[in-house]
């Protein structure tokens, strides 16, 4: 799954481009906007995590041991290990705000999912969205070094002796 394609998606689903409707998006385009945005979150993260740990390229990898990786990332795990804030200080600042708007996000998510009172205005949705996007390529951007120790983090529960 491709994380740039859930952004545009979610950019039309907020800017109303969808259904050839004009103006204010209908109720459900907002919610559904700000999901599309969680989930290009998530699936760049497992994106990174099976690339940083199991290989980036077809040539130097096992595809069934890349889509274990990418399927190990639970939602509820990554969320905590993200809150952390003893744990996510060890990692540099484009790690830090991903790990926050991914938390912001998750919330974001639940409240477009869940709650029937919920109410999002269109800049609120596309303000979320660049915010993705933005949080997105500082993931990308980060070293190799710093992803695969961030994979390991939010993939892997941590045992004491």
């Amino acid at each position: 799954m491709n994380p740039r394609d859930l952004i545009r998606i979610a950019r039309q689903l907020a800017s109303g481009a969808v259904g050839g409707s004009r103006g204010r998006p209908r109720w459900t385009e907002p919610r559904r906007a700000v999901s599309a945005a969680y989930y290009a979150m998530f699936h760049a993260l497992a994106l990174s995590g099976a690339n940083a740990l199991a290989g980036s390229t077809h040539a130097n990898r096992s595809q069934r041991t890349w889509n274990q990786t990418y399927r190990a990332l639970e939602h509820g795990h990554t969320r905590n290990q993200c809150d952390n804030q003893s744990g996510m200080s060890e990692f540099p600042a484009e790690l830090r705000i991903f790990g926050r708007l991914f938390v912001q996000m998750q919330d974001q998510r639940h409240r477009a999912d869940y709650n029937p009172d919920a109410d999002f205005s269109r800049a609120q949705v596309m303000l979320l969205v660049d915010e993705v996007e933005d949080a997105i390529t500082r993931l990308e951007r980060a070293s190799a070094a710093d992803r695969r120790a961030f994979a390991i983090y939010v993939l892997f529960r941590l045992r004491r002796n």
